[in-house]
């Protein structure tokens, strides 16, 4: 018995030694099993469901399992800062002869974060065949109190789904990073590689951070009767990969956070790691944040009087930025101007971006690059610049009816690059807008002429190619803008460092361009975000939730008329004229555009009325959307306590008088729809 005891006391102090622990997170070794469990301090209640063994590798159809057989741990320092690399060494319980080093690292600069590796060795002598192999594997346990979870889930489909959604028992969602092909669509593709997964009382967030995109899928699984959902970083390979006797294969580096609240901040952690391996979120100019009159409601059958007769009524409102979009062109690919619309050529290019400057207006060109339609001149004089799938044939942009172009080729980049000259250097363009599902990411390339030896170079090395506009355009124009709009994609993150303005890219609902905002702010707060075309907000005309977010107002009106071939009416009627106006000056007043967001006061996805704020000029500028069904009144969550401040709706114009902060300060005002207001502290 005393012997029994004793091994018993050994094994603890040695699961002691071996654990890990940063902030709020702690991972303690189950047994020899190579698995762990983690325990999460802010949780109320367990956050995870048993051990995990943070992934596995695949071999011949069967994942693999290991024993641990050694432990160590060293001080390390490198770009992530200075931390402790825990290190576990297993051995394959049956099958092959295989090794796994596991390598759980924690940084002073990252609390509450474990990033995570592992390197696999072929000890067997023979070649086997690895389908794939998975890491940051968790089974996260859902609250007793709450029906689902909320997430964040960073995939790009043709559904255009929302990027903030709940999640319940019989929910599944791959959140593949690379083209996600479906019966009517093949171009789109790419994303943000992590998950977040939260509860009222705690959240966690794994994904890689490799300083490329890769392809990976992020799968969420709730299974029906189950009151936990599985998350891991997963890779697939399209074909088994030979591991060679005595090779190694080692995994991305993927991570662990945890977090209290919703995904803002586990979001903003996971930018600040990015940063440390060169993925830097950008800073955007002033003109980024100028409001902005498009031209794309004369759509593509536009005339250039239409265009100019606009400008006066443009100028008037006062906006600062006007785009002619889409039907310039004799078609994607070849990008020469269409003497339907441009009799004169260049000539009548360079007029109209003369009566745009002339008007006070900076000038925006649309443009969709990467994209070459079938039997175009750019196509017949460079036939090899295409991607090319496994069977060799053209990638299709089913959008344009188009083919994808190599962002790797050569011939491209150049003829490309000499594009965006031609744009803002000849043209006398101030910015350009990249649009299009197409661009958020490629396919692996199997074109002989470009890098058959590698395929998937092509998506990793994609954000090269915006890099290259970025650069060129901004060494033409130093304040030049450059929008980037991947309709309906959940931005690549990879693609980020190289926009100047973000946009809410084709929004199905209000919700959609709340949301996305509240996404992008956590990633890149210092950069511009759009929230598109007024009219493609819930009724047309939703401007508090542009204005409550600090997202950059636009329209696409016409004026004095229509387009007789336009779908749609998009006429600037003195009712509509009326709203526009109020926004504008509401926009250009407060300036919520570059507050700052205060993240932390409410719950996204578990509070109701949705509620956002943003401080700017020393006040709190609080948003509340009860879009399901009205409330009573509104908790102002953030105030000193005894201090008292004045609150005034600031769309409708309504001094709705003042409160007292308390530990609970209540605002006794109805809110059927939406409600902006500012809070400003009374001086006594």
């Amino acid at each position: 018995m005393k012997l029994l005891r004793l091994a018993l006391i050994a094994l603890a102090i040695s699961a002691c030694t071996k654990t890990v622990s940063t902030g709020d997170l702690t991972v303690i070794p189950a047994d020899d099993s190579m698995e762990f469990n983690l325990e999460a301090a802010i949780a109320s209640t367990p956050l995870t469901e048993g051990a995990t063994d943070f992934g596995t590798i695949r071999i011949a159809g069967e994942e693999v399992r290991f024993i641990t057989v050694g432990y160590s741990k060293q001080s390390i320092s490198d770009g992530f800062g200075k931390g402790t690399c825990y290190i576990y060494k297993g051995e394959a319980v049956s099958g092959p002869a295989i090794s796994r080093e596991l390598r759980l690292s924690v940084y002073k600069d990252f609390p509450s974060t474990v990033l995570v590796d592992a390197v696999y060795h072929n000890l067997s002598g023979e070649d086997l065949a690895v389908d794939g192999w998975s890491m940051c594997d968790l089974s996260v346990k859902k609250s007793e109190a709450d029906t689902c979870f909320w997430s964040f889930q960073g995939q790009s489909t043709g559904a255009r789904e929302d990027w903030l959604k709940p999640v319940s028992e019989g929910f599944y969602q791959r959140n593949y990073m690379g083209m996600n092909s479906s019966e009517d669509h093949s171009d789109y593709g790419g994303g943000v590689p992590v998950v977040c997964l939260w509860r009222r009382d705690a959240g966690v967030i794994i994904g890689h951070l490799e300083p490329t995109p890769e392809l990976v899928s992020l799968p969420v699984d709730m299974t029906s009767g189950s009151d936990f959902a599985k998350i891991s970083v997963v890779k697939d390979f399209d074909e088994p990969v030979v591991f060679a006797p005595d090779a190694t294969l080692s995994t991305y580096t993927g991570f662990v956070s945890v977090y209290k609240g919703d995904c803002f901040g586990a979001l903003r952690n996971y930018a600040g790691l990015l940063d440390r391996v060169g993925v830097k979120m950008p800073v955007s100019g002033p003109e980024a944040y100028e409001t902005a009159w498009c031209a794309w409601g004369y759509e593509r059958r536009f005339t250039i009087d239409e265009i100019v007769g606009t400008l006066p009524k443009v100028k008037e409102l006062g906006f600062k930025w006007a785009t002619l979009d889409d039907g310039y062109q004799i078609a994607e690919g070849d990008w020469d101007l269409t003497k339907e619309r441009f009799p004169n050529g260049d000539a009548d290019m360079k007029y109209m971006v003369d009566q745009f400057h002339k008007n006070g207006l900076k000038a925006e060109l649309w443009w969709a690059p990467l994209a070459a339609d079938p039997g175009t001149e750019f196509l017949k004089k460079y036939p090899d610049a295409v991607i090319l799938d496994k069977e060799g044939k053209p990638q299709f942009i089913e959008w344009w009816n188009s083919w994808y172009l190599s962002p790797l080729d050569e011939d491209v980049r150049r003829e490309q690059n000499d594009l965006v000259k031609r744009f803002i250097g000849d043209y006398g363009y101030d910015g350009l807008k990249l649009d299009g599902q197409h661009m958020n990411a490629v396919a692996p390339d199997y074109n002989p002429k470009h890098h058959p030896e590698d395929p998937e170079k092509s998506f990793r090395e994609l954000p090269g190619f915006y890099k290259m506009i970025h650069e060129t355009a901004h060494s033409i124009k130093p304040a030049a803008v450059i929008q980037y709009c991947p309709c309906g994609d959940c931005f690549s993150v990879y693609n980020l460092p190289y926009i100047d303005k973000a946009v809410s890219s084709d929004p199905t609902s209000s919700y959609q361009i709340r949301t996305k905002g509240y996404v992008l702010r956590a990633l890149a707060p210092q950069l511009a975000y759009y929230g598109d075309h007024i009219e493609l907000s819930d009724g047309g005309n939703d401007f508090p939730s542009h204005l409550g977010i600090g997202a950059v107002i636009g329209t696409k009106f016409t004026w004095p008329k229509d387009n007789p071939y336009a779908e749609a009416s998009y006429l600037l009627t003195p009712e509509r004229e009326e709203l526009l106006k109020n926004a504008l000056a509401i926009y250009e007043d407060k300036q919520l555009s570059k507050g700052q967001y205060v993240a932390g006061l409410y719950d996204i996805g578990f509070d109701y009325p949705e509620t956002h704020v943003i401080s700017q000029n020393g006040n709190l500028y609080y948003a509340f959307y009860a879009t399901k069904e009205p409330v009573a009144s509104v908790e102002l969550r953030g105030l000193e306590a005894g201090k008292t401040y004045k609150v005034e709706d600031y769309y409708n114009h309504r001094d709705l008088g003042t409160v007292t902060a308390s530990e609970k300060t209540v605002l006794d005002v109805p809110v059927e729809g939406s409600l902006l207001i500012e809070v400003s502290e009374v001086a006594l």
